[in-house]
């Protein structure tokens, strides 16, 4: 470790910045991977800015279903623009030294949006549990109060102790993270002394936020499908399962790629990279990807967009 990142802290030293290494054993072609990314990157904020805008000018677009939809593109921008910039300067210009509070406030950004993201799947699961299977409540329960207490209030409190334990840790050796971003186990993992509160925040978390959301919208899904499949009328099952599926799409792929890195994880040791890749994918590919199955799923929402671009008649009519 170079010692102009330390400085004094009592009889130790204490560092004063890490160093991202980025992908560790194909730093020669990180500037071609970097085109794809940045091209990602671009797509995703071109398009939920248009989700963000096409919702702001329908009328007929403010409704629960579509707010949840514009608030999911605010936090894909949120997210990708939490690592991209950042990852992107270490392909390009290998800018790999990042502060402590930096890093930090990086860590705190990633979870905090990253667990909204799960919120939100869980509030379009309960806004079409109720719309369809209790829609004489569906006013009383689907409220901007509830949208907000589940989505951002939750998220943003419970995820305030990640960056908080992370920064009373003492660094004092190692200072190079062998990432493209500040995760919190790969930041905790430099500590010189014990990190065994920071792990048990990180695993409960998980379990409490990610975890019981996953379970409570694959069981929200069921019920669905189980009253669905009880209605005499096709075109009524058809209906119902149409406005269920852009939504399902979405949390299948975003449940499945936690899946997939978690698994990753377990043979990091034999293969570091993949995980890291996998990790950088899973923070910009579902920005990008998002706002395109809108547009093909949703009808309303198409029509919007025809409108915003002066393809088509207004969705208000």
């Amino acid at each position: 470790m170079d010692t102009s990142t330390s400085v004094t802290n009592g009889s130790s030293l204490q560092i004063s910045q890490f160093t991202l290494m980025g992908l560790s054993g194909i730093h020669e072609w990180q500037h071609w991977l970097s085109l794809p990314l940045a091209l990602l990157y671009l797509l995703a904020l071109g398009a939920n800015l248009l989700i963000i805008i096409t919702i702001q000018h329908g009328t007929m677009l403010h409704k629960p279903m579509y707010h949840l939809l514009g608030i999911l593109a605010v936090v894909d921008i949120g997210l990708a623009t939490t690592i991209m910039p950042k990852i992107l300067a270490i392909f390009w210009f290998d800018a790999k030294a990042i502060s402590l509070p930096e890093c930090f406030a990086q860590i705190y950004a990633i979870h905090c949006f990253f667990c909204m993201e799960s919120g939100i799947f869980l509030c379009m699961a309960v806004d079409r549990y109720i719309a369809i299977c209790r829609p004489l409540q569906y006013p009383s329960i689907v409220t901007k109060a509830f949208v907000f207490k589940a989505t951002v209030l939750r998220n943003g409190l419970l995820t305030i102790p990640v960056p908080i334990l992370a920064a009373q840790r003492h660094y004092c050796s190692r200072n190079e993270i062998e990432h493209c971003l500040c995760s919190n186990l790969g930041v905790i993992s430099l500590a010189c002394d014990d990190i065994t509160v920071n792990k048990f925040y990180q695993l409960m978390l998980a379990w409490v936020l990610v975890g019981s959301d996953m379970a409570l919208v694959f069981s929200s899904y069921a019920a669905i499908l189980h009253s669905v499949l009880r209605l005499n009328s096709a075109e009524a099952v058809s209906k119902a399962l149409s406005t269920c599926s852009s939504h399902l799409i979405l949390i299948l792929f975003f449940y499945t790629g936690i899946i997939v890195l978690s698994i990753t994880y377990l043979a990091e040791k034999k293969i570091p990279l993949i995980p890291v890749f996998l990790n950088v994918l899973h923070n910009v590919i579902p920005p990008a990807l998002n706002p395109l199955v809108y547009a093909v799923r949703m009808h309303k929402l198409r029509l919007g967009f025809q409108r915003l671009l002066g393809l088509g008649q207004d969705v208000s009519k």
